[in-house]
């Protein structure tokens, strides 16, 4: 499915629902440069640095090295059928906000249900917030399910509103938990969703890889809180790289951003 031009009918369906499913939307050229960059990224460090940049930004400063650096997650940002998609769910103005690269053993910890739609504080859904979850190798039950809420995205809550409910079975939620390689899951940011670990480890059963991006749509006076104290050194390296494409030439504007808040819990586990 990597010539995937989305429909009308998918449009309506993430607008009632907040979420689409789609098997096979990445080409296999593209997964088989991604995977080795992902176990670069964790194993290297460079993931961990990330993240401690984040959290201890006066500590560690900027990090020598961001996603976009790398070949491959470079044009998962700007893969140009998942960004005709996002222009048909967003519609035509919108940016790119964060990118998130991670690999997890299978059988790892769950995460409680939340949502990551940036708006401080929550008042309301008037500019959809989408996460792109780019699951390269696939879903299966043994690497823990992605579970989410249909329609509570329409909600106006804090992203933590449900988190006392931890990784509980809810009424109407839909489990993800068995996708073939190069799948992507389309979420409106302010649904609710939960990481839910798997039943206990299986022999054999291989990395949880996920590559998290995020876009939003902008509009007259409308500004981003972002969510990386660095977020500037990658939009700038988006920038250097030439990854905007002409159709897309406001992708990496940070005119769409206000001042980082120095109140974020820096990066955490990914869906």
């Amino acid at each position: 499915m990597s010539d995937y031009a989305g429909s009308a009918v998918d449009a309506a369906r993430f607008s009632r629902d907040g979420y689409l499913v789609l098997p096979d939307f990445l080409p296999a050229s593209l997964v088989a440069r991604l995977s080795p960059e992902v176990d670069h990224w964790v194993g290297t460090g460079l993931r961990q640095r990330s993240i401690d940049a984040c959290r201890r930004p006066e500590e560690f400063g900027p990090p020598p090295v961001v996603e976009l650096h790398m070949s491959a997650h470079g044009e998962l940002a700007v893969h140009p059928p998942l960004l005709k998609l996002l222009g048909e769910l967003l519609g035509p103005h919108f940016v790119f906000h964060h990118l998130h690269s991670d690999r997890r053993p299978a059988g790892g910890s769950g995460k409680s249900w939340h949502h990551d739609y940036e708006q401080r504080p929550q008042r309301d859904r008037t500019h959809p917030m989408i996460h792109a979850l780019h699951y390269i190798g696939g879903l299966e039950p043994a690497m823990g399910g992605l579970a989410l809420l249909p329609g509570s995205h329409r909600e106006v809550a804090e992203k933590d509103a449900r988190v006392q409910l931890g990784t509980a079975v809810l009424p109407g939620e839909v489990l993800v938990d068995a996708l073939p390689p190069r799948s992507t899951v389309i979420l409106h940011s302010a649904l609710f969703h939960t990481r839910r670990a798997a039943p206990g480890p299986v022999e054999g059963a291989g990395f949880r890889y996920m590559i998290d991006a995020s876009y939003c749509r902008t509009g007259p006076g409308v500004q981003w809180p972002p969510v990386k104290p660095y977020w500037r050194q990658v939009l700038a390296v988006a920038r250097e790289r030439g990854l905007a494409r002409s159709m897309w030439p406001n992708l990496f504007e940070e005119r769409h951003f206000r001042a980082y808040e120095t109140d974020h819990e820096g990066e955490g586990p990914l869906a």
